[in-house]
């Protein structure tokens, strides 16, 4: 977040043009007169005795610009917001910290959220009502953005002086025992089409890898099962980009038919993870070529300058999807006869389509057709393509490290180790200072406010180049003393910063591993690296804490510690191995050392 006297900028106006965030650009047009979060803003509000009016989102989220299209295009709505409120827009991807508590108190209110979130509140920072999306125009099924923001002030002028702090905690998950982590995750799976619940399916990275580690200490139908049915329906149905490479952010059905079109890198990270580990594990080829599909994806849409941006948006030209989706005639004009008819084996298609009249590729077998992929990938990227974040986030990129590490090793690759050496090294040179590391860099702009998850994800990829070479050593010692120092007594703090409150950190695993998570798994790693004792810790409940799990399976000597004088290559040891340098020669596992 780009900071600026409140004093060189115009209240009356929309400020938004003055922004480090594509977000933000995105909403500089509005009549609404947003301005950014900060000190001076917030005693502009206590000063005139507004109420404040928050609306948080990121740039590639489809109802966040279907809003700012409607109710916040809307000149009525705009001139009853900005005579009644002080209105902020906030990035969530730069203040995860202000997104985080605001997430919480829309979940305490009606137990669910999303985004666009929005969020009234008193001059002094008091939530006291909040919504999604909401319509321009009242209609049969819900009041209008205006109507909404009336009433609400009506209640803010009758009541605001009896408004009551808004007070959450992060609670710790409850501790559970391993023996039954698998049955309680089986019992949300759908044995049918794969994934979890019977709902819009997720990819569940944590809970697989968690499975998928589990799978690697002991062999379990049931979980190989969970494993190899999900994997597949991520990689042959919806979700999975067939022509590019890459998974979208989550399929709207239960069946995996229709992706919400998106692209985040955190997915492409998290899903590289997974599916390199799997193709280890489960012995599946098909999952080489999807990790390698993914660091195609990567390498040609998302990386840039050394570093990765951020995300792609759903939407083109305001469709959803447009830039994907193909119609039957569209198919047989590109293809001749004889590769159409290869094609339509492979991929389900249909004259009606199956999103809008269109067709969203799905397989229906495993053939390579490579050569006509790429003939269609050639014919879609002459198309408009969605618009993309160009903002480059460190902790995120620092978790690319981290899959890439694990690609290189589980896929027998050693120059994507060597990448990943040089993606951190860049990281490094961009973001840290020597005491802190900064989040965000978007357009000259850098973000220097410092969040426990960046510096979880940094320590944990930086530990595992440390297994390769020592020469990361002080780097190491240097990031495990900056992530503790976001340690408050026995409670994780995820960022302190002048202008907002304290904000605890979350343990909740999905879409990424969680910021305690992170740190605890970056604490471990580097205590065995440094040959320190490492204590068991207990399991924590599943779903929310799968990540958290494969620290606990690490404290717990369900990981092979290997010493050796020299590195072991990584395609003769199990995934669940830790390596150090020593001159005694051994492998510790399940509380007992053998010399090799």
């Amino acid at each position: 977040m780009k900071s600026s006297a409140f004093e060189e900028t115009d209240p009356n106006r929309n400020n938004l043009d003055k922004s480090s965030s594509p977000y933000l650009l995105q909403h500089t047009n509005n009549p609404v007169w947003w301005q950014e979060w900060s000190d001076e803003v917030i005693k502009l509000a206590v000063r005139s005795n507004k109420p404040v009016f928050v609306s948080i989102g990121y740039s590639t989220c489809h109802w966040c610009h279907v809003m700012a299209a409607e109710a916040f295009s809307d000149d009525e709505t705009a001139a009853y917001l900005n005579s009644n409120y002080i209105c902020i827009k906030i990035d969530r991807e730069q203040r995860p910290d202000i997104d985080q508590y605001m997430m919480h108190f829309i979940n305490s209110q009606s137990g669910s959220g999303g985004w666009p979130l929005n969020v009234f509140l008193t001059p002094d920072l008091k939530p006291f009502f909040t919504l999604t999306y909401a319509p321009a125009m009242t209609d049969v099924r819900s009041l209008s953005f205006l109507d909404i923001a009336e009433k609400v002030h009506e209640y803010f002028v009758t009541h605001g002086e009896n408004i009551t702090p808004f007070i959450y905690r992060e609670e710790e998950p409850p501790v559970t025992v391993e023996e039954s982590l698998v049955g309680e995750l089986a019992s949300f799976f759908d044995p049918e089409y794969g994934g979890f619940g019977t709902g819009q399916k997720f990819p569940p990275h944590s809970t697989l890898l968690y499975l998928l580690y589990h799978l690697s200490v002991k062999e379990d139908p049931e979980t190989r099962e969970i494993c190899t049915k999900t994997l597949e329906a991520m990689r042959m149905r919806g979700l999975n980009d067939h022509l590019q490479g890459g998974i979208y952010r989550y399929c709207v059905d239960r069946e995996w038919t229709i992706p919400h079109f998106e692209k985040m890198l955190y997915d492409q990270a998290m899903a590289l993870w997974c599916y390199s580990v799997a193709y280890r594990v489960l012995d599946k080829a098909e999952y080489k070529i999807m990790a390698e599909k993914i660091l195609i994806c990567l390498r040609e849409c998302f990386e840039h300058d050394g570093l990765y941006i951020s995300a792609f948006d759903a939407d083109t030209d305001h469709e959803e999807g447009a830039t994907y989706l193909w119609s039957r005639e569209e198919l047989t004009t590109i293809l001749p006869e004889d590769e159409y008819r290869i094609f339509s084996g492979a991929y389900y298609i249909s004259k009606e389509g199956n999103f809008e009249g269109l067709n969203h590729l799905i397989k229906r077998s495993d053939v390579s057709l490579n050569n006509i992929e790429r003939k269609l990938l050639a014919v879609r990227n002459k198309r408009k393509q969605p618009s993309r974040d160009d903002k480059v986030l460190s902790g995120i990129n620092s978790l690319v490290v981290i899959t890439m590490l694990q690609a290189g090793r589980w896929l027998n690759n050693s120059h994507l180790e060597d990448k990943a050496a040089s993606v951190m090294r860049n990281i490094i040179n961009k973001f840290w200072d020597g005491l802190s590391l900064g989040h965000s860099y978007y357009n000259g702009v850098f973000q220097k406010q410092g969040f426990l998850f960046d510096a979880g994800a940094t320590l944990t990829a930086i530990s595992m180049l440390r297994e390769n070479d020592s020469s990361w050593n002080d780097l190491m010692l240097k990031m495990t003393r900056y992530v503790r120092s976001f340690k408050e007594g026995e409670k994780w703090i995820e960022s302190e910063t002048g202008d907002f409150q304290t904000v605890y950190a979350s343990w909740f695993d999905h879409p990424v591993p969680s910021s305690v998570s992170l740190a605890k798994m970056g604490l471990t790693r580097a205590a065995i690296l440094s040959s320190e004792d490492t204590k068991s810790v207990d399991y924590r409940r599943p779903f929310q804490s799968d990540f958290y799990n494969i620290n606990a399976l690490l404290n717990n000597g369900l990981f092979h510690v290997f010493t050796s004088d020299k590195l072991i290559p990584w395609d003769t040891i199990p995934v669940n191995s830790v390596q150090l340098r020593g001159d005694v020669e051994s492998d510790c596992y399940m509380g007992t050392c053998r010399m090799l």
